[in-house]
């Protein structure tokens, strides 16, 4: 066997053990030969149909529905791929995570991402995902409930975060999550952090 045809089969092999609708990169398969092997393995794979490229750089073993065919991942699971291979943090939009916490109805039209890295958009068959940079103290809860939370606050803004706004965020959270989040009224802006004091107050004078 050939170091190319052992290159492919080997990484045929580690696809094969991938969950079905994971996106991955072709960095994840470097152990497997050089990158240019890599890239020349996974196009062959993409015409034999064994996966399907997502978008530039980013493959998947598909999900098949017998209603739709190819069913392509989720868009919060592209983005993380993408934001991996550059290191950055991803956290769904502030107006997503509002919608999730039942702080507002209103339903996103876009699928938009905050992220720690460049701002780009990314195509993905009919759909467009876009990464919003934001700054790095908006993320520091990426990929908790609490994070979710404080996503929703910054996208909500000064006038909407009031004590009784924080309340309503407080039951869908659990205990340990809204401690988790009152942790960092430090690196919040002051109209936030206000909230919370004011609403601890609240419940002080509640239990007084």
């Amino acid at each position: 066997m050939s170091v190319t045809t052992k290159t492919a089969e080997l990484i045929r092999q580690r696809i094969q053990r991938m969950p079905l609708g994971e996106p991955f990169t072709p960095t994840t398969l470097l152990e497997c030969g050089t990158r240019a092997s890599v890239d020349q393995s996974l196009s062959r794979l993409v015409k034999a149909g064994a996966i399907e490229r997502v978008t530039r750089g980013v493959f998947v073993r598909p999900e098949v529905s017998r209603f739709v065919g190819n069913v392509m991942p989720e868009p919060i699971k592209v983005a993380q791929t993408i934001a991996k291979t550059t290191g950055s943090i991803v956290e769904i939009h502030g107006a997503e995570a509002a919608r999730r916490l039942e702080l507002t109805t209103q339903v996103p039209t876009q699928s938009v991402f905050s992220t720690s890295g460049p701002s780009r958009r990314i195509r993905v068959g009919k759909m467009d995902i876009r990464l919003q940079h934001v700054c790095q103290r908006k993320l520091v809860l990426a990929g908790r409930p609490a994070g979710l939370a404080l996503a929703a606050m910054w996208y909500l803004g000064k006038e909407e975060v009031t004590p009784s706004l924080i309340e309503k965020i407080r039951r869908k959270l659990s205990g340990g999550e809204f401690e988790m989040l009152k942790s960092v009224t430090s690196s919040m802006p002051a109209w936030m952090s206000d909230a919370f004091f004011r609403h601890e107050r609240a419940a002080g004078s509640v239990h007084a």
